[in-house]
């Protein structure tokens, strides 16, 4: 597994959280992308918790393809974060790429009303 995709990803995800910290007034907005679903959650890494969630696995999720459900989730995060007064986040891409399914839900936190 010393050069698969998954250690690749491991390895620039590390690298990235040493730069990215999320805080109480602008938390970490991290994606987690499988196969089948999409994950984002918002996190404060100074208290070491989990503020809002939403994944493609619920269902509120919309129905179409992967990249279309990624919009959809993209939205329902940022919703959730409004609920609980969050504005600004730091978007942690989690060693993906950013296009694709990230881009999207990046897209979709965006216009929800998530601000980076």
């Amino acid at each position: 597994m010393k050069n698969s995709k998954d250690s690749r990803r491991l390895k620039i995800r590390k690298r990235i959280r040493g730069k990215i910290k999320g805080t109480n007034e602008q938390p970490r907005l991290s994606v987690f992308r499988s196969n089948k679903q999409i994950y984002a959650q918002i996190i404060d890494d100074v208290a070491g918790q989990t503020l809002a969630a939403a994944s493609s696995a619920e269902n509120g999720a919309a129905k179409g393809t992967k990249v279309e459900i990624s919009t959809s989730v993209g939205k329902m995060i940022a919703e959730r974060a409004a609920a609980k007064g969050i504005t600004k986040v730091t978007f942690d891409r989690g060693g993906y790429l950013f296009h694709g399914r990230v881009k999207a839900l990046a897209d979709g936190a965006r216009e929800g009303g998530l601000k980076f």
